[in-house]
């Protein structure tokens, strides 16, 4: 299963209704940080984030993908939404 698979399973928790995610990973190639996991680009749409704030959105990103972290993930850029900003 790759990474990508992965990262959709996790944040199923979330109910995403639209999530995209791509895998900036070869831009950083030789990149020191590059050896502890995956560089992603995420833009996820939930209704669980409505009447949140943009840090709260990335918690519950980053505690739904808790045991990706530092190990397939090293960075991750979120992009979050609920429906109606989207």
């Amino acid at each position: 299963m790759s990474n990508i698979e992965k990262i959709r399973q996790q944040l199923a928790s979330l109910a995403p209704e639209s999530l995209e995610i791509v895998d900036e990973s070869s831009k950083h190639a030789g990149h020191e940080g590059a050896k502890s996991g995956g560089h992603y680009q995420m833009t996820i749409v939930s209704r669980q984030f409505h009447g949140k704030t943009n840090m709260a959105r990335h918690r519950m990103v980053y505690a739904a993908l808790s045991v990706m972290m530092h190990k397939e993930i090293h960075a991750l850029s979120i992009k979050a939404y609920t429906p109606e900003e989207f």
